[in-house]
């Protein structure tokens, strides 16, 4: 219990500090760190609420025994909520938090920051390619402790409606995993 406390907290503490991470900080130092932090900072202050619910994930047939695919749970339950803005040259920008079942059926957890080239219409049909960068916690590596990653995007958006999708990569039996998800955005 106190492991997941922990991992909630260090989140939880990376979700407050770009939160609080002013736009303009009057430094011009331009380094790197400075510079994440003021991306995601800008996601959250510009963008407008967003829902987050998960809905499949998809083990590759060919990285598993059919054993251990029958093992998987592969409805994620759960929910997230983030904030999301189209800058000006129709890009997405977003932070999010989400929880949901893992592949084991246990609570993992992710916090992170999304980017998305958009071609279309938004106020019609819309694709995206991007990635995500987040931090995640889950029981089976680091027992909860969270770790970050960075994965690859995509999306077919309809209006305020997208279905969205990522690949983690792996080895065998590890990874090799399709995640989708919807999202509502409230406002755009």
């Amino acid at each position: 219990m106190f492991k997941r406390f922990t991992a909630l907290l260090l989140c939880g503490a990376f979700l407050s500090t770009a939160v609080l991470a002013d736009e303009d900080t009057g430094l011009h130092d331009d380094a790197w760190y400075e510079r994440a932090w003021n991306t995601v900072a800008t996601a959250y202050h510009k963008g407008t609420p967003e829902l987050y619910v998960p809905l499949k994930t998809y083990h590759l047939r060919s990285a598993y025994s059919q054993e251990k695919i029958d093992s998987f749970n592969e409805s994620p339950y759960g929910l997230g909520y983030g904030h999301g803005y189209y800058d000006e040259r129709d890009n997405w920008h977003g932070v999010y938090a989400m929880g949901f079942q893992d592949s084991h059926s246990k609570p993992e957890w992710m916090l992170g920051y999304s980017w998305k080239a958009m071609w279309g219409d938004r106020k019609g049909w819309q694709t995206g390619l991007g990635y995500t960068a987040f931090l995640t916690a889950r029981s089976d590596i680091a027992n909860y402790f969270p770790f970050p990653g960075i994965l690859p995007i995509a999306s077919i958006s309809y209006k305020r409606l997208s279905l969205e999708g990522t690949f983690v990569p792996g080895g065998s039996n590890n990874g090799n995993v399709f995640f989708f998800w919807g999202k509502w955005s409230f406002d755009q």
